[in-house]
């Protein structure tokens, strides 16, 4: 197996790797992988090279990095992927880590690979946080606003930054760009939830407007499953029901946080009072 693209990210996070006090301490090689165990007083963590994409696993086998890295990869691709792999080491494992955790929301969960396997769906959130790996500018913006609201509003997030990003790319048709993007959007409306689809059909790409140029573009790309429920919204979203409905979309209620729920009288007769007939038994 050709490891080139994997031994230079890892060349390049070597700094890191010794400031936050890491040694190697196993590799496992197959005929189509390649994995590297590194140590620290902090914790452990796990890096894998497999079918042209890297992970990297924490301790708990929870899953900090994941990243498409094939052989044909560019420079400026395998400076992305290590300085993503940079990052969320000195997130996770810095000085500082501890305390800028303590000082935001906690991050929504997003749902793994394996989890997906085991009969579960991916979420928003789990699209969220893939799309911040081919636009890492939105990671503070991700981060925003979860500490802004408590919670994720996926609907904010994509409709007012994600998608713009995402349409320009499509705008630009940059292949190596493309085929990341929809990989990660083709996968996550095959195995997401019904709200997930619905994001991806109607929020993200029914903003192609119905141009055939660009859906022609999107449809080389789009799995066979997600290509036709995207025309399909595409062409609703032009016709004068749809145009409507997207003029509603512009002007969403304001957010509300979800309510408290009080016990109903009966909940709190029985968990605050006890029945006097019953007493005088």
């Amino acid at each position: 197996m050709e490891t080139r693209k994997f031994d230079l990210v890892v060349q390049q996070a070597a700094e890191t790797l010794d400031k936050l006090k890491f040694e190697k301490d196993n590799e496992t090689v197959t005929d189509d992988s390649l994995e590297l165990h590194y140590t620290s007083e902090n914790g452990g963590i796990r890096i894998v090279y497999s079918a042209g994409k890297l992970s990297c696993f924490d301790d708990g086998e929870k899953r900090l990095v994941y990243a498409l890295l094939p052989e044909d990869a560019s420079d400026k691709d395998v400076r992305f992927v290590s300085g993503e792999l940079v990052e969320t080491l000195n997130e996770k494992f810095g000085e500082k880590a501890p305390r800028a955790r303590k000082s935001s929301s906690k991050m929504p969960d997003t749902v793994s690979k394996a989890a997906v396997k085991a009969g579960s769906s991916y979420n928003e959130s789990s699209l969220a946080s893939k799309i911040c790996l081919v636009f890492p500018e939105l990671r503070e913006v991700y981060k925003a606003n979860v500490d802004s609201y408590g919670e994720f509003l996926p609907q904010e997030f994509f409709s007012e930054y994600a998608t713009p990003k995402i349409i320009g790319a499509i705008k630009e048709n940059k292949p190596s760009t493309m085929k990341k993007l929809f990989q990660i959007l083709n996968e996550m409306y095959e195995d997401g939830t019904n709200d997930l689809q619905s994001l991806i059909a109607v929020t993200i790409l029914g903003e192609l407007d119905n141009d055939q140029i660009l859906l022609a573009r999107c449809v080389d790309y789009m799995s066979e499953t997600m290509a036709p429920p995207v025309i399909e919204v595409n062409k609703y979203l032009a016709g004068p029901k749809g145009k409507k409905a997207k003029e509603k979309m512009k002007d969403p209620p304001p957010y509300k946080p979800k309510k408290v729920k009080r016990p109903g009288l009966m909940q709190r007769l029985m968990g605050g009072q006890q029945n006097p007939t019953l007493n005088n038994r």
